[in-house]
């Protein structure tokens, strides 16, 4: 009875999560797809606890309690511009209980089985536990990066690519050695793989350069996936094999299209990329030639007033300003005075996929004036002004008119094309890829110096003002 319980409690779980996915594609049911993504969470550790022998509980009681507490106060007091750091720290958990998991297997093993069994049984333990060690130091590493403890610039040894390779050939050979021991003779074998898989981990991630950093976070995500995947073969639990299944497929899928909105293959990405020094003094001859014209809020706010057509382009600096909420205000503004107000969303803009989404949902920006770059960029030549909040590298010209740009080929926003860009930035520093951008440059472009909120709240003031005269 209990057994067809947990099988029907696996099923509906399962259902769940495929349902969580579905509703997380879009912006309108998200909210919907998290609560399905809940409930099915919350169905499958009962059905789990279920399982257990009764004297089980206190053990799981003490395991779940802290952990519970925890992610509680992670989840209530992370700011938003942190959630990149936050996920990644999160995939490190799932990829070291893989390597736990594994390890605690195959130190375990008492049960008599056929040979054929054990041999794929010992392939899924040394495969679960080298994903595991590479989910978790890559992710150390990327929650490094993204928090600025470890540079953004990539660390590009000599030779590495053929330390990669070789750390790749002893990680087989160890495999074969593991697979050859009797009894658990391998354990040196498989700790040994671990650290070999974990320097691989880690050296891969500090090879990226840091405009690759949410194509890496996606990928680590994906790596998450397969690690628990791999732990639920280890330890015969279907629900975890589906759920780390559609875990790892799905963020294979996300890696893949943000490869290409960056016009980027994952190879490339891999083998280091955007933020070299080198890219850095190529790209800065081209990029410090005209005047840069600047305004000031009150201008700007006078742009905005005389504008019928605004495209918003929002970056990381938006979300590092916390500026959206005052950003929404000035869209209330301009959409009662009858004025065409849209967003527009590049893939990789922030620190994470669906960064700036989530920013502008949760200042109740409507959904539907919210498009996709491919929506809106054919569209960029019919518009006033474009306000771009923060954003740097994802409407740099020179990605499609400097073949020697290091981020030649990358899909822009062609903002450039709109009648006035309005840039809003602290300074003339150059984006996370470390390339300059010739659009500030432009003669339609005006400079918008200042912190994002303080500079917005600026702007919804003199709106507010004119509406009163």
């Amino acid at each position: 009875m209990r057994d067809s319980f947990v099988t029907i409690a696996y099923i509906a779980a399962s259902a769940l999560f495929i349902l969580s996915l579905g509703g997380l594609s879009r912006q309108q049911t998200a909210r919907r797809g998290n609560l399905f993504g809940i409930a099915g969470m919350l169905i499958a550790l009962t059905a789990t606890a279920a399982r257990m022998d009764f004297g089980g509980y206190g053990i799981l009681v003490a395991a779940l309690l802290p952990g519970i507490v925890i992610g509680a106060l992670l989840a209530w007091r992370v700011q938003m511009t942190a959630m990149p750091q936050l996920i990644a720290i999160l995939h490190s958990f799932v990829g070291f209980a893989a390597v736990l998991v594994g390890i605690a297997t195959y130190l375990s093993q008492h049960q008599q089985v056929g040979e054929g069994e054990a041999a794929i049984h010992l392939i899924e333990i040394f495969i679960g536990v080298c994903i595991g060690s590479v989910t978790f130091t890559g992710s150390v590493i990327a929650f490094g990066k993204l928090q600025g403890k470890i540079t953004g610039r990539p660390l590009l040894i000599p030779g590495r690519h053929l330390v990669n390779i070789a750390l790749l050939i002893f990680t087989v050979a160890l495999g074969v050695w593991f697979f050859r021991a009797p009894g658990i003779e391998g354990q040196t074998a498989l700790v040994a793989a671990t650290m070999l898989t974990g320097l691989l981990g880690a050296h891969l991630v500090l090879a990226i350069g840091g405009a690759d950093m949410p194509v890496v976070v996606s990928m680590l995500n994906s790596y998450s996936g397969w690690a628990a995947a791999a732990a639920g073969f280890m330890l015969s639990n279907d629900l975890l094999i589906i759920t780390g299944a559609l875990v790892g497929s799905s963020g294979a899928i996300l890696s893949y299209i943000m490869c290409q909105g960056m016009n980027r293959s994952f190879l490339s990405v891999m083998l280091g990329g955007f933020g070299t020094e080198a890219a850095t003094a190529s790209s800065a001859d081209t990029s410090q030639e005209g005047v840069v014209q600047s305004v000031d809020a009150s201008q700007a706010a006078d742009l905005l007033r005389g504008a019928r057509k605004i495209v918003i382009v929002p970056g990381y600096g938006l979300a590092v300003a916390q500026a959206q909420h005052a950003l929404a205000e000035v869209v209330r503004l301009l959409r009662e005075r009858g004025a065409d107000v849209r967003f527009a969303i590049h893939p990789v803009a922030g620190r994470l996929p669906g960064h700036m989404n989530v920013l502008l949902a949760e200042a109740n920006v409507p959904y539907d004036i919210v498009f996709e770059m491919d929506e809106i960029n054919s569209t960029l030549n019919e518009v006033d002004v474009v306000l771009v909040i923060g954003a740097n590298d994802i409407v740099n010209p020179s990605a499609m008119e400097d073949p020697s740009s290091p981020i030649a080929g990358m899909p822009v926003l062609r903002v450039w094309e709109a009648r006035t860009v309005v840039v809003m930035k602290r300074s003339m520093a150059s984006g996370y890829a470390g390339v300059n951008n010739p659009l500030f440059y432009r003669e339609n472009t005006l400079m918008l110096f200042g912190d994002a909120r303080k500079v917005t709240d600026e702007i919804v003031t003199e709106m507010r003002s004119q509406l009163n005269k």
